[in-house]
């Protein structure tokens, strides 16, 4: 009888614990569906289906974290609070839930109970160390270090990527390196890990978010594309809708820009970030009081949050208010001294700010705190590369750049910033706050990581923060160098205008002023109209004035971004042309005082919109000046083709540019001269400046050797561009061929503009200098020789040393003489120079000689 019984007890007991298998099973694929509402943005849904499971008192902790991270998405914090400490009673060991938990009591304002939970989570972790070592507790117990300051490579080899190992299926793990590496700038590592999880989970929108953020610097349109799907995956992720805010506002989209703030705000009205964005829009468009306001509201919820000001100063520097960015770390410090990113990101602001001594000094305790930090890494390894530059200074500048550039360059490069002070400060009528430090990099790297932090932005020549600039020497430039002088004059209006508006203005102002700038110093400096130029102009690719500064970021190609350039100067061109200098002073002044440049421009040139009119008119009106005979349409032109096939093209298109171009080209190669300069001419005659008619002409006269037509032929190509060196090299040729030595001495001032490094520059410069009698320039041409490792040292060292005894520099002459005699002792005329150069002997008796006894001289005493 027992045993019957007992056997059927037993079947009774498999059979309950069956159904129970059956129903977590059952209740297992409703958790996973309702965690897709989550991750698809059903916020509301996911929430009410997680709190009725909850509310059965289930015992499965995923539904609780639901619940609270539901909670917490939509900011009702006091109800995850409270959904918090109900499941802490059930699952006081569980580590995901402690590490949430702290998420919980900071959003209410309970930072001693937040931090109490990363306490309890450790002290969990050590008491059972053997139950918590799969990879979800691993993540977390990483997570925690890192939130309590630890160091971050530890906390990825010993947590993450352990945690990898155990379960390369999890997400978890790759998601936790990949903001990890964020946070330290590793780009490479935040990319390959999101790409990683992407793979494995394609649906998340959060892992679609870091690879948004992981490839923006590297490759903007798979990091586009990256956010795209992340916000199709879900429309209301907050931290996409986030991200694109932060790029409007660069953009200067700031009505778009606060109209996904709202949509954000719908979500979770207390978000702090989107408060914080409020802030940063009211700060730009000069509204401080509203500023004030949003910054309370961002704090609202959580008032010791450091990262509200870090935000709002982090920002605030991207748009080159680096003094208020500045201030703003301070506060994020004072509400948490320890917070490495405020810490690193006023140290950066202290540098830009010239404030050098405190700012190197910072990133250095950041690099000693934070070791995986790549750009703090950067800057400490390139500061110990500065102490090795030579010092210039004058009147206020200080110059820094390599030692054996300055040699060459630097006085050169010091006369053109004193001439640019005393030229733009009287023009613009401001007052520059010095020392202004310039700083020349003869690496890119380099440049890259003194200006942005990382190695990259390789399209650009300089930068200017105010008091500071950085620059690209020719040393660092590929096979198309720019023009050192230009980009210098470029970047030192920059500091008058920024001075000048507090750094309160926009981007394509900015380098609208710069380059319009550098044409009124130098013709053939700064950008005019090409035929690329002139067909954007009229098509789409014209950007209305009120979003030009978003015409700067991520470009469709680096032509794009050089037009960007190009239409700004054109705008403030037709400002000056239409509404004179004076309007475009007060304007700037209106920024100084923190008017939004939409008003100040109302005030003086009319509507926006208007303006956008207007100057759509000037701009056509320029582009269709250039070659008003000729037609520019390039459907349909050939690619390649014989002389009968472009005579045959142009029978029908008898003025089109291209074609006329082509056919030019053909001829010089088929060396029909008569023919290709009769359409050259016809091209020159519609469009005179003409640079690639100009060289196929230079060109045709070169085979014909007609040397003066050729030298007419290069100089007006040379007066187009200030960087064509093939123009300046073949016109210094010709003009030495010739012995004009004038000529010689302005081609080769030319090609030493671009380039100061090519020693045939320096050389044919010395030598024009020396026919003219120029000794001063001629000693500066050979000085720069001797630094660029000549072929005849000796020989140098003496020319050198007779130009500076014409000059009567005796000392540096006997100096550079004996450096000849060093290379060949045998240097007669460098034996005799010496001997010239020698100060007289004077003899002194010696104070205690007595008067010799007078002998008779000998006839034949020798």
């Amino acid at each position: 009888m027992t045993y019957p019984l007992a056997r059927a007890a037993g079947l009774t007991a498999v059979a309950s614990l069956i159904l129970v298998l059956l129903s977590t099973v059952g209740l297992a694929a409703d958790l996973s569906s309702t965690e897709k509402l989550f991750f698809s943005g059903d916020y509301e849904q996911c929430q009410r289906l997680a709190a009725e499971e909850v509310g059965r008192g289930i015992w499965n902790e995923r539904w609780w974290l639901l619940l609270v991270r539901c909670q917490l998405a939509t900011g009702r914090y006091d109800a995850a609070r409270e959904t918090y400490e109900q499941a802490l009673k059930r699952y006081a060991s569980n580590l995901q839930l402690l590490l949430l938990g702290r998420d919980v009591y900071l959003h209410c304002n309970e930072p001693q109970l937040a931090r109490r939970q990363l306490d309890l989570l450790l002290q969990t972790a050590r008491q059972g160390a053997y139950r918590y070592g799969g990879p979800a507790d691993l993540v977390a117990i990483g997570r925690c270090f890192l939130l309590l300051g630890e160091d971050a490579r530890q906390v990825l080899e010993l947590f993450f990527d352990r945690a990898r190992k155990l379960d390369a299926s999890s997400t978890d793990s790759y998601l936790a390196t990949a903001e990890l590496a964020l946070q330290k700038h590793d780009y490479q590592l935040a990319a390959q890990m999101a790409d990683a999880a992407a793979k494995l989970d394609p649906q998340q929108p959060d892992i679609a978010w870091l690879q948004a953020r992981a490839w923006a610097s590297s490759d903007p349109d798979k990091a586009t594309q990256a956010l795209e799907r992340a916000l199709q995956l879900n429309p209301r992720h907050v931290p996409s809708l986030l991200l694109q805010v932060d790029r409007l506002i660069d953009m200067e989209q700031f009505e778009r820009a606060e109209q996904l703030l709202t949509q954000i705000l719908e979500v979770n009205l207390y978000h702090p970030e989107a408060w914080t964005w409020h802030a940063v829009i009211a700060h730009l468009q000069g509204k401080y009081q509203a500023e004030g306001l949003l910054r309370q509201a961002a704090l609202c919820r959580w008032k010791s949050n450091p990262q509200v000001d870090h935000l709002i100063g982090a920002k605030l520097s991207r748009n080159y208010r680096f003094a208020e960015g500045a201030r703003y770390q301070q506060r994020a410090l004072t509400l948490e001294p320890g917070h490495l990113a405020a810490r690193f990101q006023l140290a950066q602001d202290l540098l830009r700010l010239g404030q050098e001594d405190e700012g190197w000094k910072l990133a250095d305790k950041v690099f000693e705190d934070d070791g995986y930090n790549v750009v703090a890494h950067n800057l400490v390894t390139l500061h110990d590369r500065l102490r090795q530059f030579r010092t210039l200074e004058r009147d206020g500048l200080i110059l820094r750049m390599d030692a054996r550039e300055a040699d060459i360059y630097g006085h050169q490069a010091l006369e053109l910033l004193a001439e640019a002070r005393t030229t733009l400060t009287a023009r613009y009528d401001v007052e520059l706050e010095l020392p202004i430090v310039v700083e020349i990099f003869p690496e890119q790297k380099d440049f890259a990581i003194r200006t942005f932090g990382l190695p990259g932005g390789a399209g650009f020549l300089g930068v200017c923060f105010g008091t500071v600039i950085t620059a690209n020497s020719p040393a660092s430039q590929t096979a198309s160098p720019a023009n050192w002088q230009a980009v210098l004059w470029h970047e030192f209006c920059h500091v008058v205008t920024l001075q000048k508006t507090k750094n309160k203005m926009p981007r394509w102002l900015s380098e609208g002023i710069s380059v319009y700038e550098e044409r009124q110093r130098d013709a053939s400096w700064g950008q005019r109209l090409t035929p690329s130029y002139r067909e954007m102009l009229l098509s789409d690719e014209l950007t209305p004035v009120s979003q030009l500064s978003g015409a700067f970021l991520q470009p469709p190609s680096p032509m794009h971004l050089q037009f960007a350039y190009f239409q700004s100067s054109l705008v403030v061109e037709y400002l000056i042309e239409k509404h004179g200098r004076d309007t475009l002073q007060r304007i700037l002044v209106d920024l100084g005082i923190g008017m939004p440049i939409n008003e100040s421009l109302g005030r003086y040139v009319g509507s926006l919109e208007g303006l956008d009119r207007d100057f759509h008119q000037f701009a056509r009106q320029r582009a269709e000046s250039l070659g008003p005979g000729l037609t520019w349409d390039r459907e349909d032109v050939p690619q390649r083709a014989s002389l009968e096939q472009w005579q045959q093209w142009l029978a029908d298109h008898p003025d089109n540019y291209w074609g006329l171009r082509g056919y030019a080209a053909a001829l010089v190669q088929a060396q029909r001269a008569d023919e290709a300069h009769e359409v050259l001419q016809r091209l020159l005659q519609e469009y005179p400046d003409d640079a690639s008619s100009l060289e196929l002409l230079a060109q045709l006269h070169r085979l014909s050797g007609d040397a003066a037509a050729e030298r007419e032929a290069l100089a007006r190509r040379g007066r187009l561009d200030s960087d064509a060196v093939a123009a300046y090299r073949r016109l210094m040729e010709l003009a030495a061929a010739a012995e004009d030595w004038q000529a010689v001495a302005t081609h080769a001032n030319q090609l030493v503009a671009v380039n100061p490094l090519l020693l045939d520059a320096q050389q044919m410069r010395a030598r024009a200098c020396e026919q003219l009698g120029r000794g001063a320039e001629a000693v500066a041409a050979l000085e720069a020789m001797v630094q660029l490792q000549p072929p005849d040292p000796a020989g140098l060292h003496f020319r050198l040393a007779t130009a500076l005894a014409a000059l009567d520099r005796r000392d540096e002459a006997r100096r550079h003489v004996l450096m000849a005699l060093e290379d060949a002792p045998r240097f007669r005329a460098a034996h005799r120079l010496l001997l010239e150069l020698q100060p007289p002997t004077v003899m002194k008796p010696a104070e205690s000689a007595k008067p010799a006894a007078e002998t008779p001289v000998q006839e034949n005493q020798p």
